[in-house]
């Protein structure tokens, strides 16, 4: 994205390019409503395909998802955002909770001696690390980094707890802020400089069980992404050049943003191997005991994993499913799922008429509670019906639900979904079960559009030729891979030397980049064979091993 306004005070709106295409403005009427009572400006001004940088935004602010705030690259979560990670939250820890896994809290600060154990993984991180060297006027003994994550904060006392077999596994998660401070331009969600997370820490016995768990975590991932989010992802692994420093292998979850065409690292699970157990010294007792000698056996090393999702998911959300009027959410994370709004009420409405229409909207709003539908009226006299409408659409709310005086007497009530705009009616003696099929509607609808669209950009490419086009047509690339370190990187060399800059040039690192490697999916195409000995790599000509995903990436 782009940083524009990353360092603007935090009330101030973007300037609007007049000349620029305009989307979704504000009636007369609402814009006075607008204007009169004092209220911030609820229109998006830019189209999402037409300037996408500006059009983000817009959304994320005037949605009141986010704020920006004082530092750069630092931003508030205003209740509308929060809520949708809390959601994520509650689904993700009740599912780790049952595979065995307990919540924690370790300290942010790293003493320096510590983060400089694993070389590694010191390397990867170098460059992002924040450090504390004052506390008021006085400097500190030692230097003290704030975590850009926690293996060199938790693992020395993984050491001290793990003695024994029967100590293991030893399964830590913790939901927790993390600062990386490497970039120039920070983007909204997806690139920020604090960020909160979840980060699970793991040890086990043996290699299987940590692998086991990889994967485990993985399908959670994907669950957070397509099941919740309605956002398609792949599931893949990383090449040895993009994998987490100091780790085994890494898998990752892979999303799509089709208006840039770039791909984006969803939620990463690594596979640490016994690299940090042994920097760390977290070992165990040998459960054979000792040698027939009566030698006791050398300590064995566990093996660990870590894993995260960040609330970058947020701003993968919104880039997918987002449109020129606003946001648009899966129901499942939406904070409130239907909105009810009185309508067909003017002057020349009796009194009877109204109390029975906010009577009846009472009642719905009742029913939908109870029924767990998260739901809310807005009755607001101040408005007008079209202002709330603009109100509600700009925020995303899944389902609006309309109810006049006519809607009361025919016991119904005009319902309009968000994603699409269809209208429908649904009945008010089954008003629980048609509101809920909706929502179901909206949910899967979402999931099904964006993964079709997704589906339709990844394109198995054999020949070189057809690389750079395929990514300037913004584009996944499939290609028969070699793995080797040396051709990734000339990868991404001759694909931005060759490849045309696209217009959203976002940040530093934006698309007139080359391609990467986004990973090596798990499902290769089983109708497109590797041939040992015959098929090739796309780029170098060598041996192939495995189809590889490529493309330009957040």
């Amino acid at each position: 994205m782009s940083a524009a306004g990353a360092s603007a005070p935090k009330t101030k709106a973007p300037k609007v390019n007049k000349m620029a295409p305009k989307a979704n403005k504000m009636a007369p009427k609402a814009k006075k409503e607008a204007a009169s009572t004092g209220a911030v400006q609820i229109g998006i001004e830019y189209k999402k395909d037409v300037d996408f940088p500006k059009w983000y935004q817009q959304v994320v602010t005037r949605s009141e998802m986010l704020e920006y705030y004082d530092v750069s690259g630092c931003y508030i979560l205003r209740p509308w955002a929060f809520n949708i990670w809390q959601e994520i939250q509650r689904w993700f820890d009740n599912e780790i909770q049952e595979l065995g896994v307990e919540n924690s809290y370790f300290p942010m600060f790293v003493p320096a001696k510590n983060l400089e154990k694993e070389k590694d993984h010191v390397e990867g991180f170098a460059a992002e690390v924040a450090w504390v060297t004052k506390a008021g006027s006085t400097d500190l003994e030692e230097p003290l980094a704030v975590r850009p994550t926690s293996e060199t904060v938790m693992y020395p006392y993984y050491a001290k707890w793990i003695r024994s077999h029967r100590d293991l596994p030893l399964r830590l998660n913790q939901w927790c802020n993390v600062v990386r401070w490497e970039f120039k331009n920070p983007q909204p969600f997806l690139r920020t400089r604090e960020f909160l997370w979840q980060e699970g820490h793991t040890a086990f016995a043996t290699k299987t069980e940590a692998d086991d768990e990889v994967h485990q975590i993985l399908e959670l991932y994907r669950q957070v992404y397509e099941d919740l989010l309605a956002v398609p992802v792949i599931k893949g692994v990383k090449s040895e050049k993009e994998k987490f420093a100091g780790g085994l292998y890494t898998t990752t979850v892979e999303g799509y943003i089709p208006t840039t065409g770039r791909g984006i690292q969803a939620a990463t699970s690594h596979c640490l191997g016994q690299n940090f157990a042994k920097m760390f010294n977290i070992s165990f007792e040998d459960p054979q005991g000792p040698l027939p000698s009566g030698e006791a056996r050398p300590p064995l090393h566990a093996w660990q994993n870590s894993w995260g999702l960040t609330t970058r998911s947020l701003g993968v959300m919104i880039m997918v499913h987002g449109d020129d009027k606003g946001l648009v959410l899966p129901p499942r994370v939406a904070s409130i799922q239907v909105v009810v709004i009185p309508c067909g009420i003017n002057s020349k409405t009796s009194d009877e008429d109204k109390k029975a229409v906010d009577e009846r909207i009472a009642d719905m709003f009742k029913q939908l509670k109870k029924a767990g539908i998260r739901t809310k009226i807005d009755d607001r006299t101040t408005y007008s019906v079209g202002y709330k409408f603009n109100h509600w659409e700009l925020r995303g709310v899944p389902v609006r639900l309309e109810v006049g005086p006519k809607d009361v007497k025919n016991n119904q009530a005009l319902a309009a979904r968000r994603d699409n705009g269809e209208k429908s009616t649904v009945q008010y003696d089954t008003l629980v079960k048609d509101v809920r099929d909706l929502l179901d509607s909206v949910q899967s609808d979402m999931f099904n559009r964006a993964k079709v669209i997704r589906d339709d950009n990844v394109i198995f490419v054999e020949d070189w030729k057809d690389f750079v086009p395929a990514l300037d047509n913004k584009q996944f690339c499939m290609i028969p891979w070699c793995e080797e370190v040396a051709c990734e990187e000339e990868i991404k060399e001759k694909s931005a030397r060759a490849g045309t800059a696209l217009e959203e040039v976002l940040d530093e690192k934006a698309p007139s980049m080359g391609a990467k490697s986004l990973c090596i999916p798990l499902e290769q195409p089983q109708d497109r064979p590797i041939v040992a000995g015959e098929t090739k790599c796309t780029s170098c000509g060598k041996d192939a091993k495995r189809w590889a995903l490529f493309g330009r990436s957040y």
